[in-house]
């Protein structure tokens, strides 16, 4: 599996904590915020480059593969933090 894809497994898969401490509780937070635009900036990343990777194998004289497979990645980054954001939000 590509280490990309593994960091973002294990970062899918980890539970923030409910610590009691506010300082601990606020750095969790922060920590979670930072992981925010890493995970867009793969997902888009990888997004494209399908996009490209179709276009290069599978060319098409209307659809360009590219735009279209970036503008999912852009919603599916735009959901995934919306949804991160709510979730700690409801943590609070």
């Amino acid at each position: 599996m590509h280490p990309v894809l593994c960091y973002l497994v294990i970062l899918k898969g980890q539970k923030m904590s409910t610590n009691k401490d506010p300082k601990k509780n606020n750095y969790n937070k922060w920590l979670a915020l930072i992981n925010i635009p890493i995970q867009m900036g793969v997902i888009i990343f990888l997004f494209s480059y399908l996009g490209n990777w179709l276009d290069q194998n599978h060319p098409s004289p209307k659809v360009y593969y590219v735009k279209v497979m970036v503008l999912i990645g852009v919603f599916l980054a735009l959901y995934n933090v919306i949804r991160q954001v709510n979730e700690i939000n409801n943590k609070q």
